[in-house]
């Protein structure tokens, strides 16, 4: 049983269906993509940084706790204790940056990192 009673924009809708305003629009009668993968709760996110053409797709303060959470992987590859500070000192420089609210992305609450306790984990690595 239909409804007797037609909204306006129920109205506006029906008549521009019927004036084939919808009939060519991109990705008309095509099926949504079926990307094979399970289902991800972030999936809008990766989908808006591919659409927008968003450089690794991931806003600089999620890059930085990333790159502090992969450094104890990264301090084998460095080669002298001054390269180490180098890449503390920047890492700290950038934490300070988005605490402060200048990189954009999600609020961090990262803390500084240590200097001399990551040295002292470079040397016991090496």
């Amino acid at each position: 049983m239909s409804s007797w009673y037609e909204s306006h924009i129920d109205r506006q809708i029906r008549e521009a269906q019927e004036a084939g305003a919808f009939d060519d629009l991109p990705g008309a009668g095509k099926p949504l993509p079926d990307r094979g993968e399970l289902y991800d709760e972030d999936w809008w996110i990766r989908d808006l940084a591919r659409r927008e053409g968003l450089p690794g797709g991931v806003p600089p303060t999620l890059r930085l706790r990333r790159e502090v959470e992969d450094l104890p992987s990264l301090l084998p590859t460095l080669r002298t204790e001054e390269r180490v500070r180098k890449v503390v000192a920047d890492l700290n420089t950038r934490i300070e940056q988005a605490r402060r609210g200048m990189l954009d992305g999600p609020a961090t609450i990262l803390p500084p990192l240590d200097a001399e306790e990551i040295v002292r984990q470079w040397r016991t690595g090496r």
